[in-house]
C-alpha cells in the first residue's frame, strides 16, 4: 500500500511537471539552451599565388598572404579612477616601453577612455594584469596584418583607423572584404550537437590576385635599385598578360609599409600612380599614331617621307629630339629612331576624326575599369577643340594626358592580334563554399591582324636597331618603343625646363606574346630612355622568360 501511494505520488507530480506544465518548462530550457549574440564576422583576407607552371595563367603554385587578420590585445585607462597618475606610470612603463611622461600625458585628457598601447601579445597582458592597477582595462581585439610588408603596398592599400579599406583593392572591394554584422544563435546541451553546419556566414570574402608574388617582387626590387641609382623622383613598373589583360605586377617606387601607414607623412606616397596619376606619355604614343595610319591604308611600314628636322605651324615649330635632321626615311626608321615629325606625318595622312575615334577605341578618353580604388582619367578636351599643331604634337605624345594602365591596355591591342582588353587585378573572390572567378575576356576588335603585324614588325626593328640595341636579348624577338616626354609646368602653360618622364613599354616573344611590360621613370637624372627605362625592361623580362622557361625564338649558336 505504502509503495503504491508514493508511485501514484510520483506518477502525478510527473504528470503535473511534463503534461501540465509543459510549456512553462520548455520556455525555460530553450532560454537556457539557446541564447543570441550580436557578432561581426571576420574582415577577408587577400592572397596572391605563383603562375610560374602556367606561365602567367590562373595560379596554381605557392600562395602568399597580403592581408590577413591578427589578434592582439589593446590596453586603455580611466583616467578618474587612477588615484596617483606617478605611480601608475611607474608600473605600467616598462611593460609597454612607453615613457612615463607618455602615459601621465595620456592620462591628462578629459576623456574617461584613454588608449595606452596597442597590439599587446597574451604574454605581455598576463603581466600587465599581474599588476592590478586600478583604472587600467584591456580587450582583445582583430586587426589588419600585411605579412609581406612593403610589397604591393599601393595594389593592397590599407584598412584605416575607422575599419574602413582605403586605397588600392582594400578599398575597391571594402564592402566584400567586410565582415557582416547579425544575431547569431548560441546553443548549449543536446542541441549544440546537431545544430546546422550551413548557417549563413558572416565572414567577410577572401579575394585571390592575379598578381604572381615573385615577379611583383621583382619588379619592386629593379625598381628601386634603378630609383637609387637613377635619383628619381618615383617609378611604376606594369606586366600583364597582353591576351586577357591579366595583371601580374604592379610596382611603385618609393612604396610604404601598410602596417605602419600612420606614420607616413607624405599622404601621396598612398596613391597608385599606374592609376591615379595622368602624365604625357611622349614617343610610347608614335606606335598608335602608326597603327591607326596603317590600320586606315594610308602608309605601310616601308612608306617614306623627307624629313627637314622641324615642321612649321603658323608660329609654332617641332622638331627632333637633340635636333636631329634624318633625310628620308621609311616608317620602320620613324619608330628606330623616334622621329617627331615622321609621326607628326603619319598622322597627317589620317583626319582629325579618325585620329580622334582611334584614340578612343584604344581607351585614352574613358578609364579601364580596373579593379582598384581611385581610377583617374583625362579626357583630353583641348586636344579635341584644338588646331593641327595639337594634333600634331600628339601623334608623338605631348599635349595628351593618359594613366600608365591606359597606355598599357591599349599596347596589348599591338600585341594580341588587334583586340583590346580590360585590365584586373582579382582573380577570384571566395565566400565559403562559393567561389567567383573574375576573366573579362577580349573586348571590341579595334585593329586587324595584318596592321597588328606590320607594327609589330617594326617595334622587333626598334629593339633590334634602335638604342644601340639595349633592349635586345638574345634568342628571343622583342617588340618595344622608348619615350621621353616633358612634364607640363603645374599651371599649365609651357613644360619643365630640366624634367623629363622616361619610359619603355615591350612585349615578346613578339611573334607570341607571353608578357607585356610597361616602365615609367619620373625625371631620372640621365638623358634619354635608353639609359634608364631600356636596361629596367629589359632585366624583369629576363626574368620572366627565365621563370617561365620560354622557349627562344631561334639559336644564338652558343
Amino acid at each position: 500500500v505504502i509503495f503504491f501511494i508514493l508511485g501514484a505520488g510520483i506518477l502525478s507530480r510527473l504528470f503535473f511537471l511534463q503534461v501540465i506544465e509543459r510549456k512553462l518548462f520548455e520556455s525555460q530550457a530553450l532560454g537556457q539552451q539557446i541564447g543570441v549574440a550580436k557578432v561581426t564576422g571576420s574582415r577577408g583576407q587577400v592572397f596572391c599565388q605563383s603562375s610560374q607552371t602556367s606561365k602567367g595563367g590562373f595560379g596554381t603554385g605557392e600562395i602568399k598572404s597580403l592581408a590577413a587578420n591578427k589578434e592582439s590585445w589593446t590596453i586603455f585607462a580611466n583616467p578618474e579612477k587612477i588615484e596617483d597618475k606617478e605611480a601608475f606610470a611607474k608600473l605600467l612603463s616598462p611593460l609597454i616601453e612607453e615613457s612615463e611622461e607618455d602615459i601621465i600625458f595620456k592620462l591628462d585628457a578629459t576623456s574617461n577612455y584613454v588608449i595606452l598601447k596597442r597590439e599587446l601579445t597574451e604574454e605581455e597582458i598576463l603581466e600587465i594584469r599581474n599588476l592590478e592597477l586600478k583604472g587600467l582595462s584591456w580587450e582583445k581585439v582583430s586587426d589588419r596584418f600585411y605579412p609581406q610588408g612593403e610589397l604591393g603596398s599601393q595594389v593592397v592599400g590599407f584598412l584605416g583607423g575607422e575599419k574602413i579599406g582605403q586605397y588600392g583593392i582594400e578599398g575597391f572591394y571594402d564592402e566584400l572584404l567586410q565582415g557582416k554584422t547579425g544575431i547569431k544563435e548560441e546553443k548549449s546541451g543536446l542541441d549544440s550537437l546537431f545544430s546546422s553546419a550551413n548557417e549563413l556566414s558572416l565572414e567577410g570574402s577572401d579575394i585571390y590576385l592575379t598578381i604572381d608574388y615573385n615577379i611583383q617582387f621583382q619588379a619592386e626590387s629593379i625598381l628601386e635599385r634603378a630609383g637609387e641609382k637613377l635619383s628619381m623622383e618615383s617609378g611604376q613598373i606594369i606586366v600583364m598578360k597582353p591576351d586577357s589583360g591579366r595583371i601580374l605586377a604592379i610596382a611603385n617606387y618609393p612604396n610604404f609599409d601598410p602596417n605602419n601607414y600612420s606614420k607616413e607623412r607624405d599622404l601621396e606616397i598612398f596613391q597608385n600612380s599606374t592609376v591615379q596619376k595622368l602624365f604625357e606619355p611622349g614617343s610610347i604614343m608614335k606606335p598608335f599614331t602608326m597603327a591607326a595610319a596603317i590600320n586606315e591604308g594610308k602608309i605601310t611600314k616601308d612608306s617614306t617621307y623627307v624629313d627637314e628636322g622641324f615642321l612649321k605651324f603658323g608660329k609654332d615649330q617641332i622638331h627632333n629630339f637633340a635636333n636631329e635632321v634624318y633625310g628620308t626615311q621609311t616608317m620602320t626608321q620613324v619608330l628606330e629612331n623616334s622621329i617627331n615629325t615622321g609621326a607628326v606625318y603619319a598622322q597627317k595622312q589620317i583626319s582629325h576624326d579618325t585620329f580622334l575615334d582611334y584614340l578612343d577605341k584604344f581607351g585614352f578618353f574613358k578609364k579601364t575599369g580596373i579593379d582598384l580604388q581611385g581610377e583617374v582619367y583625362s579626357r583630353n578636351e583641348l586636344l579635341k577643340i584644338g588646331p593641327d599643331f595639337n594634333f600634331a604634337t600628339a601623334s608623338f605624345g605631348q599635349g595628351i594626358e593618359l594613366t600608365p594602365i591606359q597606355i598599357a591596355t591599349g599596347f596589348c591591342s599591338l600585341a594580341n592580334g588587334g583586340k583590346m582588353v580590360k585590365p584586373y587585378i582579382v582573380d577570384k573572390i571566395i565566400n565559403g563554399d562559393d567561389v567567383l572567378y573574375i576573366n573579362p575576356g577580349a573586348g571590341e576588335q579595334v585593329l586587324s591582324k595584318q596592321t597588328v603585324s606590320q607594327v609589330t614588325s617594326m617595334l622587333v626593328n626598334v629593339v633590334d636597331n634602335g638604342f644601340n640595341s639595349v633592349a635586345k636579348i638574345p634568342g628571343y624577338y622583342l617588340a618595344g618603343k622608348t619615350g621621353t616626354a616633358q612634364v607640363p609646368l603645374k599651371n599649365g602653360k609651357g613644360y619643365e625646363p630640366d624634367k623629363t618622364i622616361q619610359s619603355f613599354v615591350g612585349y615578346g616573344p613578339a611573334y607570341n606574346p607571353q608578357f607585356l611590360i610597361l616602365v615609367k621613370l619620373d625625371d631620372p637624372k640621365v638623358s634619354k630612355s635608353a639609359l634608364s627605362a631600356v636596361p629596367v625592361f629589359k632585366e624583369l623580362a629576363q626574368y620572366i622568360i627565365n621563370y617561365w622557361k620560354l622557349a627562344p625564338d631561334y639559336s644564338t649558336g652558343l
